[in-house]
């Protein structure tokens, strides 16, 4: 239990990390902040094959295709509507978003809670992971939420300051969103942990909503101002690290 209130926290605290590097940094190059988002991409993607989606085939029993299968496009598809709902990074931080001059707050506030409310699901398969018992695996889990995290938490910072909201109402929007991944993931570790019966479902589900998140939003995201062949490599050596990890400690 501690080591998931560790995890979690650590989860949470990477988007507030991330938020602090942008105070520092505002300026951020584009190419800069695509090869670490490739790279938290290509960590997220082996988190979920490896992590997830694997081992629900493993302890789906008879049908463990199938409800593999079933729980992936239910992620998939549970994230696409909530995309539907309030539209994510891709979809927002566009001019409006990231112009200086042209910067409304209340755009700028619904871009925040898109990231906060999309925060809640993978913060969920965090703690899903812990539910399998492969403590080592379900660390490297949430370790590529927590990388996938700290671009996201820099990403929200100028818009905010230009948008005229306090520094220190910026950082503590920040923490929230953070704050909503810890949520999830004690959400996802006592959804599995009450009923087992779920842990084959859960997991492939948390793995479709990382797959989707990797898919939808971190590589059109990557590869949208010129750095594709930087990003690809960065996401190449995410996911190889991930697994030589993974190999490692299993």
């Amino acid at each position: 239990m501690n080591l998931v209130l560790v995890t979690a926290l650590g989860v949470g605290g990477a988007t507030v990390f991330g938020a602090l590097i942008g105070f520092l940094f505002k300026n951020i190059s584009h190419k800069f902040s695509d090869i670490v988002l490739a790279f938290a991409a290509g960590v997220m993607l082996s988190a979920a094959v490896l992590g997830l989606i694997l081992p629900s085939v493993e302890y789906g029993g008879k049908y463990a295709v199938l409800i593999t299968v079933a729980g992936i496009f239910t992620g998939a598809l549970c994230l696409n509507l909530i995309d539907k709902l309030v539209p994510h990074l891709h979809k927002m931080a566009g001019t409006d978003i990231e112009s200086h001059n042209k910067t409304h707050l209340s755009k700028v506030l619904l871009f925040v809670m898109a990231i906060a409310i999309h925060n809640l699901p993978e913060g969920i398969a965090a703690g899903v992971g812990f539910g399998s018992g492969n403590n080592a695996q379900a660390l490297l889990i949430a370790g590529g939420i927590a990388l996938q995290n700290i671009p996201e938490g820099m990403v929200i910072i100028a818009p905010m300051l230009s948008a005229g909201v306090s520094a220190r109402r910026t950082f503590i929007i920040a923490m929230l969103t953070g704050l909503v991944e810890v949520i999830g993931t004690f959400i996802g570790f006592y959804a599995v942990s009450i009923a087992k019966i779920i842990l084959p479902f859960a997991l492939a589900f948390a793995g479709g909503t990382m797959l989707y998140v990797v898919s939808d939003e971190m590589i059109p995201k990557t590869h949208a101002h010129g750095s594709e062949r930087g990003a690809t490599y960065s996401l190449l050596v995410g996911f190889c690290i991930m697994l030589i990890s993974d190999i490692l400690l299993g």
